[in-house]
C-alpha cells in the first residue's frame, strides 16, 4: 500500500538517501546537481537546514521503501505555493505515485490558504508535462534559462 509521509529536520537520513537516488537518476531534471551534495557538501547540518528551510516534504514509500519524493513551499508575497523537486523511482512511474505526490502538494498549498499552484519544468520533458496537465495546471510562460535548458511555468488555480 502506497504511504506518503511529510519528514522533518529529524528524518534527514531518509531525505538525504532519495534524494540522492533523484538526483543521480535525472540529473536534467532539477537546477541542483549531484555534485553539490556531495563530498564537502554531504553533511547533516545542511540536510537539516533544506529540511528545516522548506516547509513541506514528503517521500512515497511503498512496504517500507521509499520510492518517490517531493516538496513545496508559499509564497506569500503572492499567496501562491510552489511545487519543488518532484521524483518516483523509476520501477514505480507510471503507477500513481506521482499522482499522489502531487495530490498531497495540492491539499498541502489549500490548507496554507495558497490561492494557486506554480512549478517549473525543463522544456521538452514531455511525460512531466502531461502529468501536471492531468492535475490541472497549465502552462503560464518560461521561467527562464535553466542550467539544463529553458525552464517553463507552469500553474493552476486552487
Amino acid at each position: 500500500m502506497l504511504q506518503v509521509r511529510e519528514l522533518g529536520p529529524d528524518d534527514w537520513s531518509d531525505w538525504r538517501s532519495i534524494r540522492l537516488a533523484a538526483l543521480a537518476d535525472a540529473p536534467d531534471a532539477f537546477v541542483t546537481r549531484l555534485s553539490d551534495w556531495q563530498g564537502d557538501g554531504d553533511t547533516e547540518p545542511r540536510w537539516r537546514e533544506r529540511l528545516a528551510s522548506v516547509p513541506y516534504n514528503v517521500v512515497a514509500e511503498r512496504d517500507g521503501r521509499a520510492i518517490g519524493m517531493v516538496s513545496a513551499m508559499r509564497n506569500d508575497a503572492d499567496g501562491s505555493a510552489e511545487l519543488l523537486s518532484l521524483w518516483v523511482t523509476p520501477d514505480v512511474r507510471g503507477t500513481g505515485v506521482s499522482d499522489a505526490l502531487i495530490s498531497s502538494v495540492i491539499d498541502w498549498a489549500r490548507a496554507h490558504s495558497a490561492h494557486s499552484l506554480r512549478l517549473q519544468f525543463i522544456e521538452g520533458n514531455a511525460p512531466a508535462e502531461r502529468l501536471y496537465v492531468r492535475h490541472g495546471l497549465r502552462r503560464s510562460g518560461m521561467a527562464g534559462p535553466g542550467s539544463e535548458g529553458a525552464e517553463v511555468e507552469m500553474a493552476r488555480s486552487l
